[in-house]
């Protein structure tokens, strides 16, 4: 039988509901490109609405923060499409 305390069964929901939401986003990506919509738009949009959200739920100075972090990870190549996986 497996044990999972707490902690550990929040991080595989947390996990799930993640897997969940970029198969969401793939798809509606993907629905995009078959429109005809260009990627720039898209991503621009996601970021943009991704953004105001986070703002509207957590405010500016938090948002900011993050998108120090954000630019912290595209620096060190996180987002690299030909990054090599350790």
């Amino acid at each position: 039988m497996i044990d999972l305390h707490g902690s550990d069964l929040d991080d595989l929901i947390v996990a799930e509901k993640k897997q969940v939401a970029i198969e969401y986003h793939n798809e509606a990506w993907a629905d995009g490109i078959s429109d005809g919509i260009e990627t720039e738009i898209l991503a621009e949009t996601a970021i943009s609405t991704a953004v105001t959200e986070l703002v509207r739920r957590y405010g500016e100075t938090e948002v900011l923060d993050l998108l120090d972090q954000l630019r912290k990870r595209v620096e060190y190549g996180e987002f690299r499409a030909d990054r090599a996986l350790q």
